[in-house]
């Protein structure tokens, strides 16, 4: 291939939504962010190139497409497990949502191309500026979808990871188009601005380096379950004793000192609240003085004593079989946990992927869990923990945050992508997160986001461990998603006073 037809190639359209392919093999669990770091690198260079804002709108969302559609490729996965729909329709889903959320890099392209004409420094801090503020709006309208920022590549990279505690994922997301944009500022001899952002990525490895770690074994003794069933035969009556007697074996025998056990999402299929045998049942596995954490289906009924709802929710029981608490998942899946329009939907023959007659009703938000010999714990199922700066009851600040988790829906990419977004709360909030998934990837996560212990995709099994004492408050746990805003600001005064002070 000729060098011209090699540049007519990556400029056409299909070239865009192919590198931003390409860049999402950032993420777990291929990890390769040298790759999207350059793939980043060359859409800023198209952007800059491009002749109109149109262009540069367009460069932005078939970059975005691509980025997307291989990044959420678990979505299509979790069709396979809902029979009343075609497991076709499933990427039909990833393309639709894709062509949404492609509106948010062409967004950042834009202003970059618009603020930073002719001035590729300008351009690099509008664009990182841009996708910090353009990020936080695709966590945050029409009920928001967070999945993958681009502040999760720098997981495995630890010593940069942990700036999240001062500016937040989105933050951290705009330091990764910072350091894209180096090669660009090398190749305009812009030798001064791309120390100046060497200097700054430097920098941001000193909350790393100056992060105390929770102190040993001041929290609880934990028993995490991960029982290794699969979706298709998690709602199947006739194998419903086959996994409780899985989660029981799994829980170990009753011991001498206190343990809270924590089972996954949804793992009792019984109706605790109206089945006290159930409850009954659950509270046999126990000692006197431990407490059984589990997720479950909570029903809603009217005053006539119609069922009209449910909701996704964590049980706290003790050895007494009561139910000391519960924890109504808040941020649900749409089109998985309810269906929107669906009086238009479901006349068309969609529905929702979980299994169910009803709606799921949404919760009201972070709560703190107070539990009687274990202390103060959070709760995030699922979905909710991906959401930065919206986990944590700030007025009741837990010692450790539990995800309980189904992850069988979402093949072999989406879960190692969600417990890398679990690293990153940990590390933000600086509190201990410990979570259970009934196929993986079970672990325990301590307050600086290292991995303690885990179990893989596909394999049963128990972890025992004592977690860490939780950090003093970070800076993001006191401000939350006012630190990467104040961020996205300063990069914009850099970008404008760098032009001033250039004439």
């Amino acid at each position: 291939m000729t060098r011209r037809a090699t540049r007519s190639w990556i400029l056409n359209r299909p070239g865009w939504a192919g590198l931003g392919v390409i860049s999402a093999f950032g993420f777990a669990p291929w990890n390769l962010w040298p790759l999207a770091l350059a793939a980043f690198a060359l859409l800023m260079v198209g952007i800059a190139r491009a002749a109109r804002l149109r262009a540069a709108l367009a460069i932005g969302w078939w970059f975005g497409l691509g980025h997307f559609v291989m990044g959420l490729d678990w979505i299509a996965t979790a069709f396979t497990y809902q029979a009343a729909m075609p497991a076709w329709l499933g990427w039909v889903a990833v393309v639709l949502l894709s062509l949404y959320l492609a509106l948010f890099p062409a967004a950042a392209a834009g202003l970059a191309w618009r603020c930073g004409r002719g001035d590729r420094l300008r351009l690099v801090l509008i664009f990182a500026a841009a996708w910090i503020v353009t990020e936080w709006l695709r966590a945050t309208l029409f009920t928001g979808f967070a999945w993958n920022p681009l502040g999760v590549l720098w997981v495995p990279v630890r010593s940069i990871a942990g700036a999240a505690r001062w500016i937040g994922t989105y933050g951290l997301s705009g330091l990764f188009v910072l350091a894209a944009g180096l090669p660009l500022l090398l190749a305009a001899r812009r030798r001064l601005p791309a120390a100046g952002i060497t200097v700054l990525l430097l920098l941001a490895t000193v909350p790393t380096m100056l992060a105390p770690d929770g102190a040993a074994g001041a929290g609880p003794n934990i028993r995490i379950v991960q029982p290794d069933i699969n979706q298709q035969d998690k709602w199947v009556p006739d194998l419903a004793r086959r996994n409780f007697r899985r989660l029981a074996m799994l829980s170990g025998p009753i011991e001498r000192q206190p343990r809270l056990i924590l089972w996954p999402e949804a793992a009792v299929p019984d109706y605790l609240e109206d089945e006290p045998v159930a409850t009954r049942r659950l509270a046999r596995l126990l000692g006197p003085r431990d407490l059984l954490l589990t997720g479950g289906v909570a029903i809603e009924w009217d005053k006539g004593g119609n069922a009209i709802g449910a909701r996704n929710s964590l049980y706290v029981v003790d050895a007494k079989a009561r139910l000391l608490a519960r924890y109504d998942k808040s941020h649900l899946v749409p089109y998985g946990e309810y269906l929107p329009m669906r009086s238009i939907l479901s006349a068309i023959g969609l529905s929702r992927l979980a299994p169910g007659d009803f709606d799921f009703w949404p919760g009201p938000g972070p709560r703190t869990l107070d539990l009687p010999g274990f202390g103060a714990v959070g709760v995030q199922i699922c979905y909710e923990i991906i959401f930065s700066g919206q986990v944590l009851d700030r007025a009741n600040r837990p010692a450790f945050l539990f995800n309980p988790s189904n992850d069988a829906w979402f093949g072999p990419s989406g879960p190692p992508q969600h417990l890398a977004q679990a690293r990153l709360r940990a590390i933000e909030e600086g509190i201990a997160v410990v979570r259970s998934t009934p196929t993986g990837i079970s672990a325990v996560i301590d307050p600086n986001g290292r991995l303690v212990a885990h179990l893989p995709q596909g394999k049963a099994g128990a972890i025992e461990a004592r977690l860490a004492g939780p950090l003093p408050p970070t800076p993001f746990a006191r401000y939350g998603n006012l630190l990467p805003f104040l961020f996205a600001t300063l990069l914009v005064i850099a970008a404008f006073a760098h032009r001033r002070i250039a004439r």
